[in-house]
């Protein structure tokens, strides 16, 4: 007899995310080959601001390690994830990362972004969060999407407060990133 398997079913459908979102002056978009230099540059530049709250960022990537990282991001979903830039409307410079995760099953899944460190307190973050948000609710089959962060990263958290979601519950989850205080707030907004 076969067990079920504890991993949650996709929520999202094939065409459910789109490739390219315009949303007040930015473009989220899935990466193109292209991009590989100016994402590996913005990575760099950022990663003084990035290290303290991603697990993926313990070291700066090399050349070969970016390389490798991009290929995964640019599949469309890469793994359970829809991968996005996000750039200026006109200058099409790389603002910040964002992404929809599809692993959390029940109807749910949460999106997460960083913002390049030269681009931090214009909104990028929260206005990117949010197309993303709309977008999200406006799928009959989706009843929730979560913003996930740790307790000390109070930048990620006002995004969150911002754009109206709920704290749902904050839990103990260790801790994956030096400024990281183990415990992990689950942010919730619901159809």
């Amino acid at each position: 007899m076969e067990q079920a398997s504890n991993t949650p079913q996709p929520v999202l459908r094939p065409g459910d995310v789109p490739e390219r979102i315009t949303a007040e002056g930015f473009v989220l978009r899935r990466w193109q080959p292209r991009d590989r230099e100016a994402r590996y540059r913005a990575i760099l530049a950022s990663f003084d601001h990035l290290h303290p709250w991603m697990e993926w960022a313990g070291e700066p990537p090399t050349e070969q390690q970016h390389a490798q990282r991009f290929e995964d991001a640019l599949a469309w979903p890469s793994g359970r994830s829809h991968n996005f830039g996000i750039f200026d409307e006109r200058e099409g410079t790389i603002l910040g990362m964002a992404a929809v995760h599809d692993d959390l099953g029940g109807g749910a899944v949460e999106i997460g972004y960083w913002c390049h460190v030269d681009h931090v307190g214009r909104g990028v973050a929260t206005r990117s969060a949010g197309a993303l948000t709309r977008l999200l609710l406006g799928l009959d089959h989706l009843t929730r999407v979560e913003i996930h962060c740790d307790e000390a990263n109070v930048r990620s958290a006002a995004v969150a407060r911002r754009l109206g979601y709920r704290l749902e519950r904050v839990e103990e989850d260790g801790i994956q990133a030096p400024a990281e205080s183990g415990r992990g707030m689950i942010w919730v907004k619901e159809r």
